[in-house]
């Protein structure tokens, strides 16, 4: 079978660099790693950032460490390259008969499964090289990080909601930044965790939406079609317990007016992501899951800020 023709992946950022200048043989490499949808490697950043933010106020420092920081973006943008990957080559079939994934490299034809093993173990030993610039337990924690993501993709299979062992893996970084400064996990961290997992499951859910129908004709699981009708309300349930829970978070680890004022103003966003969610809109359900990356940029300015505002008083 031939390859189809060259055309942007669905959901990709419109223009993208990737689909107008990267050359057509590194093309599908770049696209298997979600280099032209930054999303992902946002949702994935972000829980990091907030830890390190929430690790310096508890340790009393003007500011999140600006090393770790620089560490969790190359490493999150390796590992979901990575993820993705590894996701594309379990689902290969699955996404050759969903529309939006058709078109993605493999199932596609644009390239073969070995090349993109290959590709899978030069990001995996990226992300390694970062995370062997951190602490031995840190190394050991982000290890473990493994086990999620091992097996969410056939978790789709099997699992009527398979979004709760997305966010196990894409809420991890919640763990990292503390234990990156602290050399260990306490209840903050635990807590930060719980809430990233809850944002996770209800930003997953409404990206779900885009694909119900298609999900359903390939016996795909997911959120959105277990919850239904009940689809807002589900999503607003996980980020009142995401909020809820990064409250506890911020509480324990001594966050000050700036602090709980940023995790206002990120429930405000994700109040508003839940009045504006329409089952029946595909396009508005992709600019919703977006709009996280801009939620959870609010959340690590306001921890970032009262961390610098509490060290240098």
């Amino acid at each position: 079978m031939s390859p189809a023709p060259d055309r942007p992946v669905a959901d990709a950022v419109t223009g993208h660099w990737v689909d107008r200048h990267a050359p057509e043989v590194v093309r599908p490499y770049l696209r298997l790693a979600r280099i032209e949808r930054p999303i992902g490697w946002w949702l994935l950043l972000l829980p990091c950032w907030w830890s390190a933010a929430l690790a310096a106020i508890a340790a009393g420092q003007p500011g999140p460490n600006l090393w770790h920081l620089a560490l969790f973006l190359i490493g999150a943008v390796a590992m979901r390259g990575a993820g993705s990957t590894y996701n594309d080559i379990a689902d290969r079939d699955l996404d050759a008969r969903v529309e939006r994934t058709r078109l993605r490299p493999l199932p596609s034809g644009r390239l073969r499964v070995r090349h993109a093993l290959i590709f899978l173990v030069v990001q995996a030993l990226v992300g390694l090289a970062v995370l062997l610039q951190f602490n031995r337990t840190a190394i050991l924690v982000g290890i473990a990080s493994l086990a999620p993501v091992a097996i969410y993709p056939f978790m789709k299979r099997v699992m009527p909601v398979p979004q709760a062992v997305l966010g196990l893996a894409f809420a991890w970084g919640a763990l990292m930044g503390w234990v990156a400064l602290f050399g260990r996990l306490d209840a903050p961290a635990y807590w930060l965790y719980a809430g990233a997992i809850a944002w996770v499951i209800g930003y997953d859910t409404i990206y779900a939406v885009q694909d119900i129908e298609d999900d359903e004709i390939a016996g795909i699981k997911s959120s959105a079609r277990f919850f239904g009708t009940r689809v807002r309300l589900a999503v607003a349930g996980c980020f009142l317990v995401c909020v809820l829970f990064i409250g506890l978070a911020l509480s324990g680890a001594g966050a000050g007016p700036i602090g709980l004022a940023g995790l206002a103003l990120f429930a405000g966003h994700l109040a508003w992501q839940v009045g504006r969610l329409d089952p029946r809109d595909g396009a508005e359900a992709l600019r919703l899951f977006r709009a996280n990356r801009d939620a959870g940029l609010i959340l690590f300015c306001g921890l970032a800020l009262d961390a610098i505002w509490q060290g240098l008083m």
